[in-house]
């Protein structure tokens, strides 16, 4: 599965690099792609192991805002 969530507050690189990290780190996550211009994160996961709203609160978690 593709899911795209838009994330409010990342402007560096450090952002892109705690966000995908983080997302990472979640049992399930196959691939993340950060895109600091549009402040869009496209994830690739198995449905089975990982939900979206686990994905919102790992991101939350470092001090993003999901739009």
């Amino acid at each position: 599965m593709q899911t795209t969530i838009d994330v409010q507050g990342m402007t560096c690189g450090h952002c892109k690099s705690s966000v995908e990290g983080s997302l990472k780190e979640l049992n399930g996550i196959t691939a993340v792609e950060v895109d600091l211009s549009t402040g869009k994160v496209a994830v690739t996961y198995e449905e089975e192991k990982v939900t979206v709203e686990d994905m919102r609160e790992a991101i939350e978690e470092q001090g993003y805002d999901i739009a």
